[in-house]
Formats: C-alpha cells, sequence, structure tokens
C-alpha cells in the first residue's frame, strides 16, 4: 500500500475531454457577458458559476441594471 503522500491522480482520456469541454464552454460565457457589459473580472467569475443562468445575466444589463448590481444579484 502506498502512502498517502505518493498517492498520485491520473485523469482518463474521458476525464481530460469534459474538462476541456468545460474549459471551452466557461471562455464562451465570459465572452458572451463581457459583450453584454460586464467587465473582464466580473465576466469570468460569472462564467465560472454554473448556476448562473448566462440568459438572466445578461437581461439584466440589457434591462438597464448596472452591472455592478447585476453582479450583486446575481451572486
Amino acid at each position: 500500500m502506498r502512502a498517502s503522500s505518493e498517492y498520485r491522480t491520473v485523469m482518463t482520456a474521458a476525464e481530460t475531454e469534459i474538462r476541456d469541454e468545460t474549459e471551452q464552454v466557461e471562455a464562451w460565457r465570459a465572452e458572451q457577458l463581457e459583450l453584454a457589459g460586464y467587465g473582464a473580472t466580473a465576466a469570468a467569475e460569472l462564467a465560472a458559476r454554473f448556476d448562473v443562468d448566462l440568459h438572466v445575466a445578461t437581461e439584466l444589463l440589457t434591462g438597464g441594471c448596472a452591472p455592478e448590481l447585476a453582479l450583486k444579484i446575481l451572486l
């Protein structure tokens, strides 16, 4: 039996593909949020939160909500 300090995590090809796809989706979400009017930092934070609906986040801004307030509402 190996000591816990020697334990090494190896990802399968499927796990790597899922991670890559998740990163691509997150990057696309961040891009869409920036285009809607969020700053880069706020867009990245929102994009990483898959519990935040992208449509709701963008509709807040198109409805006249300030990005700072929309961020507080969504998070």
